[in-house]
Formats: structure tokens, C-alpha cells, sequence
């Protein structure tokens, strides 16, 4: 069976996009900045060997844009009321699609190292769910072998104890969790302030188009 790496996405627009950015940043370069996540969030998951890579996009006119985006992968639609919904519903849609392993990330992490996802693949051998946590009390990526559908609809997204919180729930309900080293999201100036900073000395290959966004708007 193959291991499958999910990624939840929606096509870039002004106004809708990354709004917690604006201002300093208008809706136009939010959505063209997100973009740049999203091409670079592609990007690291093509260096992940030997798994299946899918889109699953949010709006219901994405799978025009995320085909011309990424021809290489497959496209689902996110299906459900809340973040929790949808992310059940797409691992639940890869473990039913044949996946012993099923990832889903997202596509705020423009920097994540690819050897995290790899890591996350080996660490569910001896776990039932792995997280990757985010310095903001969240998770950059949930991965698991069987569905779990309560740590993710149990659970309200969004909140400074999203981890804290699913950490609980799996250790009173006899679900192991090991935990991936921990990334950060870009949500905030603060964010990007740091994402800039990361890209201004390091150019390890990862980030390259945001690092292009950066430049092209005065940033670098």
C-alpha cells in the first residue's frame, strides 16, 4: 500500500486570504504571498519519496486552479463544517483509499524541512497518531495509520491549546502520540518578520518562492 501526504489549500485571494497579514500587507499581496506558500509547500512535498501527494482544496471552484498549479498531483475537495471535519474527512478518504499511512499538513509552513515529513512516516510505526507541533500551541501536521475521528472533531481548532488539547484527548483514550520536532506557521507580521529572517540567511533551496515574494516587494 502507499503511504499518501495530504495537504490542505485554497486558492489565493485578495481579501480572503491571509488576512491576519493586512495591513501592513494589502489583500493583492496577501494572496500573492500565500501563493508563494502554497508553491513552495508543493515544493517540499515533492522531495518526500514514495508517497502519494494530494491537494485537498477548500473552495468549490479549486480544482481548475490546483490542476494548473500542480498537475503532478491528485485533488480532493475538503469536506465538512469545521478544520476538524475536513481533516478527518481527508485522512479518512486516503485510509480508505488504500493508504497504510496517511500525513496532512498545511500550507503556512513554507520552510518546514522535508525530513520532518520522512520522520513523521517512521515515527507511526511505533505510534498510533503523529503531530507536529507549532510554537503557537497548534499542529503543523497530523498523521495516523486507522482513523481516530475524535481528536480531530473532538477537539476546536484555531485555539493558542489545539495540541495541549489533542494530546489529552488521545492519552485518556489509549491513543499513542509521538510528536515531530516543532515548526512554526506564518499567521502574523511576527510571522513573517521571522519567515524573512529565516530566508535572509539561510538559502538552503527551501523557500524560494517566498523568498522571490520578499524581493519582489521591497522585503530583502
Amino acid at each position: 500500500m502507499t503511504d499518501t501526504l495530504l495537504v490542505v489549500a485554497k486558492q489565493p485571494s485578495s481579501g480572503q486570504t491571509k488576512t491576519r497579514l493586512c495591513p501592513p500587507l494589502t489583500g493583492e499581496q496577501a494572496a500573492d504571498l500565500y501563493e508563494c506558500f502554497l508553491r513552495d509547500t508543493l515544493g517540499i512535498m515533492r522531495l518526500v519519496p514514495k508517497v502519494r501527494r494530494v491537494i485537498g482544496y477548500l473552495s468549490e471552484n479549486g480544482e481548475g486552479y490546483f490542476q494548473t498549479l500542480a498537475p503532478d498531483m491528485e485533488r480532493i475537495r475538503q469536506n465538512g463544517a469545521s478544520l476538524g471535519e475536513r481533516l478527518d474527512h481527508l485522512l479518512n478518504a486516503a485510509l480508505e483509499n488504500g493508504a497504510e499511512k496517511a500525513l496532512v499538513m498545511d500550507s503556512d509552513s513554507p520552510t518546514l524541512p522535508p525530513d520532518y515529513l520522512v520522520m513523521a512516516y517512521e515515527l507511526l510505526d511505533r505510534a498510533d497518531v503523529v503531530l507536529g507541533p507549532t510554537e503557537d500551541g497548534g499542529y503543523y501536521l497530523i498523521g495516523m495509520k486507522k482513523p481516530n475521528p475524535h481528536l480531530l472533531r473532538n477537539v476546536q481548532m484555531s485555539t493558542p491549546h489545539v495540541l495541549s488539547d489533542t494530546l489529552e484527548l488521545a492519552r485518556t483514550s489509549g491513543v499513542s502520540v509521538a510528536l515531530l520536532p516543532p515548526w512554526y506557521d506564518v499567521d502574523t507580521i511576527v510571522d513573517l518578520e521571522r519567515l524573512r529572517g529565516e530566508l535572509t540567511h539561510s538559502n538552503n533551496g527551501i523557500g524560494q518562492q517566498s523568498r522571490s515574494w520578499f524581493l519582489a516587494n521591497g522585503w530583502m
